[in-house]
């Protein structure tokens, strides 16, 4: 499948695959900033902005935006991130100028101020509502402990006091600063012609303002070490996350790391698997690992009981420390490359995901990367190099975040 990239002369980056035997098209416009790039005073902007974007533009109502992409029947949604917020589209090959006009549209709001007041409503009852949802509260005070004052604790959704004090002010002088063109890449993949949508993109965004690009605060960090508890008496289970550091994004022992993460705690066949969730000690167990431009981290979980938290604590932990002592067995690294190797493969067979892959990858790798370049890259870790990332980040290093009815829990240490 043939890779294409042109640069508008306002700095917005065009990339492309072509594949003229697919039977669909798919876009997205990758922004590259996140929490991490808000100010305190701006917690939550990123997301809260998000959501602006669908809430008209000079030319759409909100109304407008759902019925246009209805009306081509567009596959379309968005997500924001600690470091990215995309916008993407996936449809009919023909219909593919329709989606360009609509999403480089929406990305010029207009952000007026009846709708961010009425939008303020939605995100306070969306904190409230991922609130009450345990896994996630403890997943996102955890990721807090452990970054502490690193950019990455960010939260992504904000508190409400942050969005409650936010103005539309602040929102649209956030907008100019990170919506730039230069800080904006636009992928593709599927059946399109490379020629035309570099003009259709050439046309829609060629006017976008220039502006500086960058982050602050790109560094890496081995976490906190803490060890915390947070009762909630409503919550009927025990959930703990266990967060070690991890190569950063752009690092060759991404595709290592990634393999590890899956031996320790794939949803089947995994050691957490066998450890916690076979004998039914744990109703879910995981160990995947995240990366971010400057850092990584392993975020290693479980739920259950409350009276069994502390025993699955202490197999965790001894899990971690024999896996950081001894690695882990060949047998163990090729099954878990067979599964990302699929997942890869699977993901890459559909316009959607491939778009996904390119736009993420041109980020964080800062170029072009082909399905056989991931292939041969995870095809060649080895157990030499598991030991590498081991070595230079200590899984068992952890900061530790209990959420659940117990009033305390205790740490477990290598013994």
């Amino acid at each position: 499948m043939p890779f294409h990239s042109h640069l508008l002369a306002n700095g917005l980056q065009i990339i492309g695959e072509t594949s003229p035997s697919a039977r669909s098209a798919a876009l997205g416009f990758f922004v590259r900033t996140g929490a991490r790039d808000e100010t305190p005073e701006e917690s939550g902007v990123t997301h809260f902005l998000e959501h602006m974007v669908f809430k008209g533009t000079s030319r759409r109502t909100a109304l407008d935006v759902n019925r246009d992409f209805d009306r081509i029947g567009a596959d379309y949604n968005a997500f924001t991130s600690e470091e990215n917020t995309v916008f993407h589209a996936a449809v009919l090959p023909e219909y593919l100028p329709q989606a360009v006009d609509i999403l480089a549209d929406i990305l010029r709001p207009s952000l007026r101020e009846d709708d961010f007041d009425m939008e303020k409503k939605v995100i306070l009852e969306e904190i409230g509502m991922y609130e009450d949802q345990p896994m996630w509260s403890a997943y996102d005070h955890a990721k807090r402990l452990y970054f502490a004052e690193h950019k990455l604790g960010n939260s992504i959704l904000g508190t409400p006091e942050s969005i409650t004090a936010l103005t539309r002010d602040q929102m649209y002088a956030y907008f100019q600063r990170r919506y730039v063109a230069p800080n904006i890449i636009v992928a593709a993949a599927g059946n399109f012609e490379w020629p035309r949508f570099v003009d259709l993109i050439e046309k829609h965004c060629g006017p976008w303002q220039k502006g500086a690009v960058g982050r602050e605060g790109v560094s890496e960090t081995r976490g906190s070490g803490r060890f915390e508890v947070l009762t909630r008496d409503k919550v009927m289970q025990e959930h703990v996350f266990l967060i070690s550091p991890g190569p950063p994004a752009d690092s060759p022992l991404r595709y290592a790391a990634d393999l590890l993460g899956m031996a320790i705690g794939d949803d089947s066949g995994s050691r957490l698997y066998w450890a916690l969730i076979d004998p039914g000690l744990a109703d879910s167990a995981d160990c995947s690992f995240h990366e971010y431009e400057g850092t990584g981290a392993f975020y290693t979980s479980f739920s259950c009981q409350p009276e069994q938290a502390q025993e699955d604590l202490r197999i965790v932990m001894e899990l971690l420390h024999d896996v950081q002592k001894n690695g882990i067995r060949e047998e163990e690294l090729n099954q878990a490359r067979s599964k990302v190797l699929s997942r890869v493969v699977r993901g890459s067979e559909r316009p959607k995901g491939r778009m996904m892959a390119l736009g993420m990858n041109w980020i964080y790798q800062h170029g072009y990367r082909s399905v056989d370049d991931e292939l041969r890259a995870f095809e060649a870790v080895t157990l030499a190099d598991i030991r590498q990332v081991l070595e230079r980040y200590p899984l068992d290093q952890v900061t530790t975040l209990a959420l659940g009815p117990l009033a305390q829990l205790q740490a477990e240490e290598h013994g």
